[in-house]
């Protein structure tokens, strides 16, 4: 009876362990999914002129950028390495083979958006800033996202 209990703690154990590492993933992509629709959805259509300019609505976008650079650090401990994941986009391995590495490049981008809160004022500096938000965004996916085949 007691190694009973005892296989079952363990399996209990372990698909809690499974369900904590799934909801960081989850969490992780829908982050990325709210930074692209902030960034192809709000600001670029805007710096395009396709949109009105709303100071409102770039707040409002810079600030989600920003609350996803302070999470992402921790939605990428090694426990979620192995796990596998079925969406189109995967982290790359070298997010732990090269911490450092990515660790900068979160700082880079996290650079990038709180420098363009104090910047964007109005659309020309809107069209000015956004470059760096957006090079700094898709640096980081080049080098630490892999497309699932």
């Amino acid at each position: 009876m007691r190694r009973s209990v005892l296989v079952a703690a363990a399996i209990l154990l372990g698909a809690t362990a499974v369900v904590a590492q799934q909801a960081e993933i989850e969490q992780s992509h829908a982050l990325m999914k709210a930074n692209g629709k902030n960034l192809g959805g709000v600001l670029s259509p805007m710096a395009r002129g396709d949109k009105p300019y709303d100071q409102a609505a770039i707040n409002t976008a810079l600030t989600q950028l920003d609350e996803t650079a302070k999470k992402l650090p921790s939605l990428y401990p090694a426990s979620v390495k192995a796990v596998k994941q079925t969406s189109e986009y995967t982290p790359s391995p070298k997010i732990w083979d090269d911490r450092p590495g990515f660790d900068a490049a979160i700082a880079a981008f996290s650079k990038a958006v709180t420098e363009a809160k104090g910047k964007i004022k109005d659309v020309d500096s809107l069209k000015a800033t956004l470059p760096t938000i957006g090079k700094s965004c898709s640096g980081c996916h080049e080098t630490f996202r892999v497309k699932n085949s």
